[in-house]
């Protein structure tokens, strides 16, 4: 796939405003930005799911938690009402920037609203490529950082763990839990996952009669 002069400038701005990353992550023994890796491997995980992806999807997945670390956790309350205001205030602030990189780079106000509606989650289970982006994520989530999650939470019990799990597994389409069961995944990890399937098999099923995929 041939990319355009203004996607290839937007790709670079995006990363280089992740390379300011203050947290950090090593792969393959190298120590790199955290979010620079997260977005990378949104990348790559897009080009294997939907790999005709539009250049706004394809914008969304590298933009999908641009400089995050701007906005911690910990200015917000704990529970469930501060996490929501918390992931309420990052894709604004994620939409804020990427409107801004992509209007330097040239592109219109209609794809610039394209890309923020994806970003921001909206038309999830209505619109398609906010549903794949979605997948993408969650994918990602579970071939990446379901370990890391489940040590920061490890004072939850197993029913705690499975209602989180089964709420992602309710936010993909039947295409996102294809790509995740077909994932690579330590025994443990795997039927962690296959436990949440099984509870939530009936709202999968009902979900699935009227996926977008």
């Amino acid at each position: 796939m041939t990319n355009s002069a203004r996607f290839d400038e937007t790709i670079k701005a995006i990363d280089a405003a992740n390379a300011d990353d203050p947290r950090s992550t090593v792969v393959g023994g190298v120590k790199r930005p955290y979010e620079v890796v997260y977005a990378e491997r949104m990348t790559e995980r897009l080009a294997a799911m939907y790999p005709d992806a539009s250049e706004t999807l394809r914008i969304a997945a590298r933009a999908q938690h641009i400089r995050r670390w701007d906005i911690p956790r910990d200015r917000f309350p704990e529970g469930r009402t501060g996490y929501n205001d918390w992931r309420k205030t990052c894709r604004e602030h994620h939409a804020k920037l990427i409107s801004q990189l992509m209007a330097k780079s040239g592109y219109s106000e209609d794809e610039i609203a394209r890309v923020v509606m994806m970003v921001k989650k909206e038309q999830l289970k209505k619109d398609r490529e906010s549903q794949a982006l979605e997948n993408v994520v969650d994918v990602v989530f579970v071939e990446h950082y379901i370990d890391e999650f489940l040590a920061k939470y490890s004072s939850y019990d197993e029913d705690k763990v499975l209602d989180i799990v089964g709420k992602t597994l309710r936010k993909m389409s039947p295409k996102g839990h294809q790509a995740a069961l077909a994932l690579d995944l330590p025994e443990a990890k795997r039927a962690l996952i296959m436990k949440a399937v099984e509870r939530e098999a009936d709202t999968l099923a009902k979900l699935a009669a009227v996926a977008i995929d």
